[in-house]
């Protein structure tokens, strides 16, 4: 028996309450819960994933209200890792997404994101171990985004069985961001893992 899906409308706009209830909470965290929770996340990211020396690890710049990633960005540097962050193209037709070193100067976007302003940029398929900003998600690994859809074009290639070389991605996340069930939708690329400061959770279908 075939079941029924819901349409884009549907699905757009659950994800949208969802989206807004998920932020509400996250901004109410204070400061000291905030920064409390990046360092047990920093230290749990490690302990799960025994962060190797020159992986090449993708890490983004936090908005105030998400969760901080200062602390595991100063971790992985001193475990010999090699940083970047992400640049969103906007120039390009498709807006994609590149991951520049993290050293040298910096700006800040349209969206308030710090960016790195270097010449070098890696493509998504070279890097170790991605961490990912996000609203929400579920045990299965679906990921609910901002809504810009930059890091699931980014990765897109990892819905091709073909891939020969693909990054292990890993949201990080408050506890209270886990919801039973998303939905994913069309071009929502799976997670492997998820970090919050309770510990890892390793997804069903990441």
């Amino acid at each position: 028996m075939r079941v029924a899906l819901p349409d884009s409308t549907s699905l757009s706009a659950v994800r949208r309450s969802l989206r807004a209830s998920l932020n509400a909470r996250r901004r109410e965290v204070h400061a000291a819960e905030r920064a409390h929770a990046a360092l047990l996340v920093a230290r749990n990211a490690d302990r799960a994933l025994h962060l190797q020396a020159h992986w090449r690890i993708a890490v983004y710049a936090a908005l105030p209200w998400e969760l901080d990633t200062a602390p595991l960005i100063a971790l992985a540097v001193e475990r010999g890792c090699r940083i970047y962050l992400p640049r969103i193209d906007r120039r390009r037709a498709a807006r994609g997404m590149r991951f520049v070193p993290m050293q040298g100067p910096h700006r800040r976007n349209r969206l308030g994101i710090e960016e790195p302003e270097g010449a070098a940029t890696l493509g998504a398929r070279w890097l170790h171990v991605v961490f990912l900003p996000l609203v929400g998600f579920d045990g299965r690994g679906v990921r609910l985004g901002t809504g810009g859809g930059f890091y699931d074009r980014a990765f897109a290639f990892r819905h091709w069985r073909c891939a020969w070389h693909a990054p292990r991605l890993v949201g990080l996340a408050y506890a209270f961001q886990q919801v039973e069930s998303i939905t994913p939708a069309a071009h929502d690329v799976l997670m492997d893992a998820m970090v919050t400061e309770e510990g890892m959770i390793r997804c069903a279908t990441g």
